[in-house]
């Protein structure tokens, strides 16, 4: 593995002809998911009274948007994004509203906020995985993909932080319903600004005539194994990660705030690790590279149960995080090149849903596991999770003739019309793309 002399730089992905403004446009919706989920936990416990009733509420929330993220990627498929999209985003908008008119001030009877929420997270449009099938028309050079991915995987990490942010300002001086409600403004605004972009326009869907003859197997599905299998590990340990940490800084007397600068450190981290795996010009492969990223995460998840105090725990949980956003953007990275481009939003999407599912696995047996172990052995746990998916073996790659998984049917597919995927020399300077 080693660096090229010629490699292209992340100034050069934001140069790319309408890189900036479609990337910029998702970032807008994507930190939607990064405000909504605090926002609706908030709103539906002081509408409702009863923490176990907000956690339900959540569950279903997330549970539906995460099970049925596959099938709303497929419509974006079939249809392209602007005819997908653009409805699939209006209804989640007006959903999210009707959502906090419910939670604005209690009243509401608790299961009509749980089916709502529930329906409103089905409707929830794949903006993630949508514009990371864009980055393969706008950058499909694989170098400078790879850093596009990179660049992509640090946004959304930046999203998750910046999220919470706002909702703790928001909540300082108006209901926390009013956060489900800016988030139903920033989807709508970031997926209309980001379906208007000419890149996306230029995107046309054709009629799929052919099938796969019967007799041959394999296909995206046995591809896409290791990659949401390990997308999937890595959500359950840092999600398991992020109740330790909680239960050192109780045990050992320190503040809520230790927990901030703790998992602030291991969002750090990941963003490092993200932007020194693009600046590399890999030349192993993928699926060669993701076994190595999913051990190193599980190896230092477990040395860090072996911290004395929060001071080197927070070393340890930083150098931890160096191996997230790399593990994510080659799983994503393998996705993408496993599927034909017809595929390719449904493709990136069975690994978001690995990485929100295994997240939920995390959450629910957390807390078992602290009532029973300690802080140690529940991060030793944690690592050997991530450590058992650098052992799942990889897939062959699927064939790039853009022929169907098996008994596919026939669909409507965006094909590429010309999109300038040259860096676009006239292009003023970059700038930093919006926090995300």
């Amino acid at each position: 593995m080693s660096a090229s002399s010629s490699r292209p730089s992340y100034a050069a992905v934001l140069r790319v002809a309408h890189a900036r403004r479609t990337f910029g446009a998702a970032l807008v919706g994507r930190l939607c998911y990064g405000v909504v989920s605090v926002s609706v936990i908030l709103a539906a416990t002081r509408a409702t009274g009863s923490y176990g009733v907000a956690g339900t509420v959540m569950a279903l929330f997330g549970a539906s948007a995460v099970l049925l993220m596959p099938y709303r990627a497929s419509l974006v498929d079939r249809y392209g994004p602007r005819r997908a999209l653009t409805p699939m985003a209006l209804l989640y908008a007006g959903l999210l509203t009707a959502l906090a008119a419910a939670t604005w001030r209690p009243g509401v009877p608790a299961p009509a906020i749980g089916a709502l929420a529930a329906l409103t997270g089905a409707c929830s449009p794949p903006l993630g995985p949508t514009m990371r099938s864009m980055w393969s028309e706008l950058a499909p050079e694989p170098a400078l993909l790879r850093r596009a991915y990179s660049l992509d995987g640090v946004a959304e990490e930046l999203v998750h932080v910046t999220g919470p942010l706002v909702v703790g300002v928001l909540v300082a001086f108006a209901p926390p319903a009013a956060g489900v409600l800016l988030s139903a403004v920033l989807m709508a605004a970031g997926t209309l600004a980001f379906v208007s972009s000419p890149a996306v326009g230029a995107l046309r869907p054709r009629p799929l005539k052919s099938r796969r003859p019967r007799g041959r197997r394999g296909g995206p599905g046995r591809t896409l194994r290791q990659p949401v299998l390990v997308a999937a590990g890595v959500g359950l340990s840092l999600s398991v990660v992020d109740l330790l940490v909680v239960a050192v800084a109780a045990r050992g007397h320190h503040g809520d705030d230790t927990v901030a600068w703790v998992l602030a450190a291991l969002s750090a981290g990941s963003a490092a690790g993200g932007l020194l795996n693009g600046a590399v010009d890999w030349r192993a492969p993928a699926r060669v590279r993701l076994p190595f990223c999913a051990a190193g995460l599980g190896l230092t998840l477990a040395a860090a149960g072996l911290a004395p105090g929060v001071g080197t725990l927070t070393v340890a949980v930083a150098c931890a995080g160096v191996f997230v956003a790399p593990a994510l953007t080659t799983a994503y990275l393998i996705a993408d090149e496993s599927a034909p481009p017809r595929f390719r939003t449904r493709a990136g999407a069975w690994v978001n849903a690995g990485v929100n599912a295994g997240s939920s696995l995390g959450v629910a047996v957390a807390g078992w596991l602290l009532e029973q172990l300690p802080t140690g052995v529940c991060f030793a746990l944690a690592g050997a999770t991530a450590l058992a998916t650098a052992l799942i073996p990889a897939g062959r790659r699927h064939p790039a003739d853009g022929t169907p998984p098996p008994d596919a049917e026939p669909v409507t597919a965006p094909v590429s019309a010309p999109v300038s995927a040259p860096v676009d020399p006239t292009a003023a300077s970059p700038t930093t793309p919006p926090a995300a």
